[in-house]
């Protein structure tokens, strides 16, 4: 499998299965999507910004719930294999992407796996094992957590001195260097993660450095 990124902003998502794995899975595509969970139960469960749509449909009555609400993907997230067969055989005859929450492995066209993913935006780092083993991607996606701190605000830095730059200064090459630097520069990474409000000049001076200006001239 390849790993993409999908906008699902004004999309519908159809999680079909109320336990556990569709609240979880509804919790995640609730950050952008529409989504609505069919389910006969929904308990204490947390399921986000998701319209709750109390129904046990048995497989004949998937296709119909697919046509209605137009997906542009469905979690088949039932402890029902033929209720999951039918919504993900209903979601590709409509040419909405699946995912199956009771397979791993092997997948057939048009699956997509939901990676456990760690986020500081607009950072988003995705680890994924294919289903082989859910323990490991929780435990990299932990690891990866420390690692990740403070590079949401390090990309929205380098994005704005990026536009700067280019008012500036007209060698490519010197600008994709002064990038390089403030990004592997350990004060620049400091001052963002301590919440310095310096942190956008600490980039400025190491950028003046990187393209040899004067201690008083400003580059961006």
């Amino acid at each position: 499998m390849i790993p993409l990124l999908h906008d699902f902003t004004g999309a519908t998502v159809l999680v079909v299965g109320g336990g556990s794995v569709g609240a979880r899975k509804a919790r995640r595509f609730a950050r952008e999507a529409e989504v609505i969970v069919l389910g006969p139960d929904f308990g204490d469960r947390e399921f986000g910004d998701s319209e709750l749509v109390r129904a046990a449909p048995d497989p004949g009555e998937i296709r119909a719930w697919v046509e209605r609400t137009e997906p542009a993907l469905v979690v088949a997230a039932t402890d029902d294999e033929a209720v999951n067969d039918a919504a993900a055989e209903a979601a590709r005859d409509r040419g909405a992407l699946v995912n199956r929450a009771d397979r791993s492995g092997s997948r057939e066209a048009d699956s997509v796996v939901v990676p456990a993913t760690v986020r500081d935006d607009p950072v988003v780092v995705a680890v994924a094992t294919g289903g082989a083993s859910p323990a490991l991607s929780r435990q990299l996606r932990k690891d990866i957590e420390a690692d990740l701190a403070g590079a949401g605000a390090m990309a929205e830095l380098t994005g704005e001195l990026r536009t700067e730059l280019k008012a500036l200064e007209d060698d490519p090459a010197a600008r994709r260097r002064a990038i390089r630097a403030v990004v592997q520069s350990s004060r620049v990474w400091k001052a963002l993660r301590t919440g310095d409000t310096n942190g956008r000049q600490v980039a400025r001076d190491v950028i003046n450095e990187e393209l040899g200006e004067g201690p008083g001239e400003t580059s961006c």
